[in-house]
């Protein structure tokens, strides 16, 4: 046999291996945290109210009632993948309305009303590539983008237009990897601290200022610093606290003082978080309406909670099995039980999965302290901070893993 007919004999044989564990776990695990079963694959979800509202793989967008796993809304339009989505209450157009705005592997950006889920705009080509990532600075009206061309768009929300695309108001091109993550917030009426990271663990923030001499608006990004910290993709960022909260494909969470705050923040952090894979996603509650401490993050199949009561020495008190399949992403969902005349209200941790479905889990069971899962995946070996080659598709690797992943048959 062949070198190469044995490697693709060893990787066939792991495979199966592979398949048949998921297929035991998801038999083990097929009622725990009253699933929902999607049709798809849930890239991301956000929680309001008692419903979840998924980026599917399936190209559209869903509304579902967390309760029944009922599908309220579909939104149909893209032909790829749905990777994000965000929300907007837009009151300068044709009256005051809430808009549910999507972003796909199609390399377009679509907004929707979410009463009547009439399209209300459509940005074809807002990127070269894969849209990635969505983030809404509401008070500005501004709408940025992160796409797999390596660039980062400011898009302008303050007058949608009935079937025009959105108003393009700046963008910034230095990284060098795909934009896998954003976060900011607004510092004035005309100003906002905006993070980008990127797919090679590089974290860069920016100040936005808007040009008032020009119309229609633009802003213009101005570099305030750079973290590096991580050696490979960024999947995940948060800001709250004078922190900046990251999960990485490197295998640790790590929390470092934001960069624009300078010298003025003391605050003493932790090493970084170790985990045996990559780590998807990171939800602080200290930086919710719940205001607990505790840091729960996802990686794997895994959730585990952190006491950061001491944020300088947290400590690990649980680690529960959620899914069969990796989880994609982690919300906190504030549930409602109505008992005669008095409604409970109870957090819930919210999690998807590329198991295709949605498991709900009861924030006091996964603050109970358990041991470790009796095995793990090994640690990975250090990953080379270096370019990933591109195939002939013009994908890279991971990405062409990626992309097989979602579009499978299961």
């Amino acid at each position: 046999m062949s070198d190469d007919a044995s490697k693709n004999f060893l990787v066939s044989e792991a495979q199966l291996l592979a398949e048949k564990g998921r297929r035991d776990k998801a038999d083990r695990l097929k009622t725990r945290g009253e699933p929902i079963e999607l049709t798809g694959k849930a890239l991301a979800i956000e929680v309001q109210g008692n419903d979840a509202w998924i980026a599917e793989s399936t190209a559209t967008v869903k509304r579902l009632d967390l309760e029944t796993g009922n599908v309220l809304q579909t939104f149909k339009g893209h032909t790829g993948p749905v990777t994000s989505i965000a929300f907007h209450n837009n009151a300068k157009s044709s009256g005051k309305r809430k808009v549910v705005i999507s972003g796909s592997w199609d390399q377009s950006i679509r907004i929707w009303d979410t009463e009547s889920k009439q399209l209300i705009s459509s940005t074809p080509n807002a990127h070269s590539d894969f849209v990635k990532v969505l983030l809404v600075l509401p008070t500005l009206n501004l709408l940025v983008s992160g796409g797999s061309d390596k660039i980062v768009r400011i898009w302008d929300l303050s007058s949608l237009e009935q079937d025009k695309p959105l108003p393009n108001a700046g963008s910034i091109s230095s990284h060098t990897r795909p934009i896998e993550c954003l976060g900011g917030y607004a510092t004035s009426s005309s100003s906002a601290i905006l993070y980008t990271a990127d797919t090679m663990g590089v974290l860069r923030v920016w100040e936005l200022k808007r040009d008032l001499d020009v119309k229609p608006a633009l802003w213009k990004a101005s570099p305030k610093g750079e973290l590096d910290h991580h050696r490979t993709r960024i999947n995940d960022l948060t800001l709250g606290q004078d922190l900046v909260w990251t999960a990485s494909a490197d295998e640790t969470v790590q929390i470092h003082p934001a960069i624009e705050r300078g010298t003025s923040t003391t605050v003493k952090v932790p090493k970084p978080l170790v985990h045996p894979v990559g780590v998807k996603a990171i939800l602080p509650l200290p930086l919710t309406d719940l205001n607990e401490s505790y840091l729960l993050t996802v990686a794997g199949d895994y959730l585990r909670v952190y006491d950061i009561s001491t944020l300088e020495e947290p400590e690990l008190i649980s680690t529960t099995d959620v899914h069969w399949h990796d989880v994609t992403a982690i919300r906190l969902w504030f549930r409602q039980k109505k008992t005669e005349d008095v409604t409970h209200v109870e957090p819930y941790i919210v999690t998807t999965s590329l198991d295709q479905s949605i498991r709900k889990w009861r924030l006091a069971d996964l603050l109970v302290p358990s041991a470790p899962p009796a095995s793990q995946p090994e640690p990975r070996k250090e990953e080379p901070k270096s370019e990933k080659t591109a195939t002939e598709s013009g994908l890279t690797e991971e990405e062409e893993r990626e992309l097989a992943e979602l579009m499978e048959d299961d």
